[in-house]
Protein backbone atom coordinates (compact mmCIF):
# COMPACT_ATOMS: atom_id res chain seq x y z
CA UNK A 1 0.00 0.00 0.00
CA UNK A 2 1.23 3.47 -0.85
CA UNK A 3 2.46 5.70 1.97
CA UNK A 4 -0.15 8.19 0.81
CA UNK A 5 -3.36 6.24 1.45
CA UNK A 6 -6.72 6.86 -0.21
CA UNK A 7 -5.88 10.35 -1.45
CA UNK A 8 -9.13 12.17 -2.10
CA UNK A 9 -9.83 15.28 -4.15
CA UNK A 10 -12.72 17.73 -4.11
CA UNK A 11 -13.70 20.88 -5.98
CA UNK A 12 -15.83 22.42 -3.23
CA UNK A 13 -13.68 23.48 -0.25
CA UNK A 14 -11.60 26.22 -1.89
CA UNK A 15 -13.31 26.96 -5.23
CA UNK A 16 -11.21 30.06 -5.87
CA UNK A 17 -7.97 28.16 -6.36
CA UNK A 18 -6.20 28.46 -9.69
CA UNK A 19 -5.21 24.81 -10.18
CA UNK A 20 -4.91 21.41 -8.56
CA UNK A 21 -1.52 22.50 -7.21
CA UNK A 22 -3.35 25.14 -5.18
CA UNK A 23 -5.87 22.68 -3.74
CA UNK A 24 -5.25 22.21 0.01
CA UNK A 25 -3.94 18.88 1.26
CA UNK A 26 -4.34 17.83 4.90
CA UNK A 27 -1.69 15.45 6.22
CA UNK A 28 -2.99 13.12 8.93
CA UNK A 29 -0.46 11.35 11.15
CA UNK A 30 -1.81 8.88 13.73
CA UNK A 31 -0.99 5.26 14.57
CA UNK A 32 -4.70 4.43 15.07
CA UNK A 33 -5.96 3.24 11.69
CA UNK A 34 -9.61 3.68 12.65
CA UNK A 35 -9.02 7.28 13.68
CA UNK A 36 -7.04 7.98 10.51
CA UNK A 37 -9.93 6.72 8.41
CA UNK A 38 -12.46 8.72 10.45
CA UNK A 39 -10.40 11.89 10.12
CA UNK A 40 -10.03 11.35 6.40
CA UNK A 41 -13.78 10.93 6.02
CA UNK A 42 -14.30 14.09 8.06
CA UNK A 43 -11.95 16.06 5.78
CA UNK A 44 -13.67 14.66 2.71
CA UNK A 45 -17.06 15.74 4.10
CA UNK A 46 -15.96 19.38 3.86
CA UNK A 47 -14.25 18.97 0.51
CA UNK A 48 -10.65 18.62 1.62
CA UNK A 49 -8.12 16.21 0.18
CA UNK A 50 -6.04 14.28 2.70
CA UNK A 51 -3.16 11.86 2.98
CA UNK A 52 -2.68 9.46 5.91
CA UNK A 53 0.45 8.21 7.65
CA UNK A 54 0.86 5.86 10.59
CA UNK A 55 4.00 7.57 11.93
CA UNK A 56 6.02 10.75 11.67
CA UNK A 57 8.89 8.76 10.20
CA UNK A 58 6.63 7.54 7.39
CA UNK A 59 5.61 11.10 6.61
CA UNK A 60 9.21 12.33 6.53
CA UNK A 61 10.13 9.50 4.16
CA UNK A 62 7.26 10.27 1.78
CA UNK A 63 7.26 12.48 -1.29
CA UNK A 64 4.53 15.08 -0.99
CA UNK A 65 3.21 17.59 -3.46
CA UNK A 66 3.97 21.23 -2.84
CA UNK A 67 0.45 22.26 -1.91
CA UNK A 68 -1.06 24.44 0.79
CA UNK A 69 -2.48 22.65 3.81
CA UNK A 70 -1.72 21.60 7.36
CA UNK A 71 -0.83 18.63 9.53
CA UNK A 72 -3.09 16.83 11.98
CA UNK A 73 -0.57 15.16 14.26
CA UNK A 74 -0.97 12.82 17.22
CA UNK A 75 1.35 13.72 20.08
CA UNK A 76 2.12 10.12 21.06
CA UNK A 77 3.41 8.23 18.05
CA UNK A 78 5.60 5.14 17.70
CA UNK A 79 9.25 6.06 17.15
CA UNK A 80 9.49 9.80 16.62
CA UNK A 81 6.94 11.55 18.84
CA UNK A 82 4.73 14.34 17.57
CA UNK A 83 6.61 17.00 19.52
CA UNK A 84 9.99 15.69 18.38
CA UNK A 85 8.70 15.67 14.80
CA UNK A 86 7.60 19.28 15.21
CA UNK A 87 11.14 20.30 16.21
CA UNK A 88 12.69 18.41 13.28
CA UNK A 89 10.09 19.82 10.90
CA UNK A 90 10.83 23.39 11.95
CA UNK A 91 14.59 22.77 11.90
CA UNK A 92 14.25 21.86 8.21
CA UNK A 93 12.66 25.22 7.54
CA UNK A 94 9.16 23.79 7.10
CA UNK A 95 6.45 26.13 8.34
CA UNK A 96 3.30 24.18 7.50
CA UNK A 97 0.82 24.65 10.38
CA UNK A 98 0.36 21.76 12.82
CA UNK A 99 -2.75 20.79 14.79
CA UNK A 100 -1.96 18.39 17.62
CA UNK A 101 -4.33 15.70 18.83
CA UNK A 102 -3.85 13.86 22.10
CA UNK A 103 -5.67 11.73 24.64
CA UNK A 104 -3.07 12.52 27.29
CA UNK A 105 -2.42 16.24 26.94
CA UNK A 106 -1.31 18.37 29.82
CA UNK A 107 -0.64 22.07 30.20
CA UNK A 108 3.21 21.92 29.89
CA UNK A 109 2.90 19.81 26.73
CA UNK A 110 0.36 22.20 25.26
CA UNK A 111 2.53 25.22 26.05
CA UNK A 112 5.57 23.54 24.49
CA UNK A 113 3.69 22.74 21.29
CA UNK A 114 2.13 26.19 20.96
CA UNK A 115 5.44 27.97 21.61
CA UNK A 116 6.97 25.90 18.82
CA UNK A 117 4.31 27.15 16.43
CA UNK A 118 1.38 24.74 16.69
CA UNK A 119 -1.92 26.22 15.52
CA UNK A 120 -4.04 24.24 17.99
CA UNK A 121 -3.86 21.45 20.56
CA UNK A 122 -7.04 19.36 20.80
CA UNK A 123 -7.75 16.71 23.40
CA UNK A 124 -9.54 13.53 22.34
CA UNK A 125 -12.46 13.19 22.10
CA UNK A 126 -13.09 16.43 20.28
CA UNK A 127 -16.04 17.84 18.36
CA UNK A 128 -15.83 17.42 14.60
CA UNK A 129 -16.62 21.07 14.06
CA UNK A 130 -13.83 22.13 16.42
CA UNK A 131 -11.30 20.21 14.34
CA UNK A 132 -12.76 21.44 11.06
CA UNK A 133 -12.53 25.05 12.25
CA UNK A 134 -8.91 24.51 13.31
CA UNK A 135 -8.05 22.92 9.96
CA UNK A 136 -9.65 25.73 7.95
CA UNK A 137 -7.81 28.34 10.01
CA UNK A 138 -4.51 26.47 9.60
CA UNK A 139 -4.95 26.21 5.84
CA UNK A 140 -5.57 29.94 5.57
CA UNK A 141 -2.41 30.56 7.59
CA UNK A 142 -0.42 28.34 5.24
CA UNK A 143 -1.88 30.01 2.14
CA UNK A 144 -0.89 33.41 3.53
CA UNK A 145 2.61 32.17 4.37
CA UNK A 146 3.02 30.76 0.87
CA UNK A 147 1.94 34.05 -0.71
CA UNK A 148 4.52 35.93 1.38
CA UNK A 149 7.24 33.37 0.58
CA UNK A 150 6.46 33.55 -3.14
CA UNK A 151 6.54 37.34 -3.06
CA UNK A 152 9.83 37.33 -1.15
CA UNK A 153 11.33 34.93 -3.67
CA UNK A 154 10.35 37.23 -6.53
CA UNK A 155 11.90 40.23 -4.78
CA UNK A 156 15.15 38.35 -4.10
CA UNK A 157 15.29 37.29 -7.75
CA UNK A 158 14.82 40.87 -8.92
CA UNK A 159 17.35 42.18 -6.41
CA UNK A 160 19.92 39.70 -7.76
CA UNK A 161 19.79 41.45 -11.15
CA UNK A 162 21.00 44.77 -9.68
CA UNK A 163 24.61 45.82 -10.05
CA UNK A 164 26.61 46.49 -6.85
CA UNK A 165 26.29 50.24 -7.41
CA UNK A 166 22.53 50.01 -8.02
CA UNK A 167 22.19 48.12 -4.75
CA UNK A 168 24.14 50.83 -2.94
CA UNK A 169 21.93 53.55 -4.38
CA UNK A 170 18.77 51.57 -3.61
CA UNK A 171 19.83 51.20 0.01
CA UNK A 172 20.48 54.91 0.36
CA UNK A 173 17.13 55.76 -1.22
CA UNK A 174 15.16 53.55 1.18
CA UNK A 175 17.09 55.09 4.08
CA UNK A 176 15.72 58.47 3.08
CA UNK A 177 18.77 60.01 1.45
CA UNK A 178 18.24 62.53 -1.36
CA UNK A 179 20.08 62.23 -4.66
CA UNK A 180 22.56 65.01 -3.83
CA UNK A 181 23.51 63.33 -0.54
CA UNK A 182 23.85 59.91 -2.18
CA UNK A 183 26.09 61.38 -4.87
CA UNK A 184 28.34 62.98 -2.25
CA UNK A 185 28.48 59.80 -0.14
CA UNK A 186 29.35 57.54 -3.05
CA UNK A 187 31.64 59.99 -4.84
CA UNK A 188 29.62 60.02 -8.06
CA UNK A 189 27.59 62.65 -9.89
CA UNK A 190 23.96 63.34 -9.14
CA UNK A 191 23.11 62.45 -12.74
CA UNK A 192 24.70 59.04 -12.22
CA UNK A 193 22.71 58.56 -9.02
CA UNK A 194 19.49 59.28 -10.90
CA UNK A 195 20.49 56.77 -13.58
CA UNK A 196 21.23 54.02 -11.03
CA UNK A 197 18.08 54.87 -9.09
CA UNK A 198 15.94 54.59 -12.20
CA UNK A 199 17.56 51.31 -13.20
CA UNK A 200 17.08 49.88 -9.71
CA UNK A 201 13.39 50.79 -9.64
CA UNK A 202 12.86 49.34 -13.11
CA UNK A 203 14.58 46.07 -12.25
CA UNK A 204 12.74 45.82 -8.94
CA UNK A 205 9.48 46.48 -10.85
CA UNK A 206 8.33 49.30 -8.59
CA UNK A 207 6.92 52.70 -9.48
CA UNK A 208 7.31 54.61 -6.23
CA UNK A 209 9.76 54.99 -3.39
CA UNK A 210 7.12 53.53 -1.07
CA UNK A 211 7.03 50.34 -3.16
CA UNK A 212 10.82 50.27 -3.16
CA UNK A 213 10.91 50.56 0.64
CA UNK A 214 8.42 47.68 0.98
CA UNK A 215 10.50 45.53 -1.36
CA UNK A 216 13.66 46.34 0.63
CA UNK A 217 11.97 45.43 3.90
CA UNK A 218 10.91 42.08 2.44
CA UNK A 219 14.51 41.11 1.69
CA UNK A 220 16.17 38.69 4.13
CA UNK A 221 18.25 40.44 6.76
CA UNK A 222 21.37 38.48 5.81
CA UNK A 223 21.11 39.63 2.20
CA UNK A 224 20.83 43.29 3.18
CA UNK A 225 23.74 42.97 5.60
CA UNK A 226 25.90 41.43 2.85
CA UNK A 227 26.07 44.74 1.00
CA UNK A 228 29.18 46.90 1.20
CA UNK A 229 29.29 49.09 4.34
CA UNK A 230 27.69 52.50 3.99
CA UNK A 231 30.13 55.36 3.41
CA UNK A 232 31.23 57.11 6.59
CA UNK A 233 29.83 60.62 6.76
CA UNK A 234 32.61 63.18 6.52
CA UNK A 235 32.92 66.53 8.30
CA UNK A 236 30.96 69.24 6.54
CA UNK A 237 28.92 66.69 4.67
CA UNK A 238 25.26 67.40 3.89
CA UNK A 239 23.11 66.16 6.79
Amino acid sequence: MSQVQHLQQSESAFPGRDSFADAPLVLIVDDDSDLREALQELMLSVGLASACFSSATELLAGELEDRPGCLILDVRLPGLSGLDFQHQFRARGCSKPIIFLTAHGDIPMTVQAMKAGAVDFLTKPFRDQTLIDAVMAAIQIDISQRVVARRTGQIIERFSTLTPRERQVLREVVLGQVNKQIAFDLGISEVTVKLHRGNAMRKMQVVSVGDLVRAWEALPKALKESLEPRPVQRAGQIA
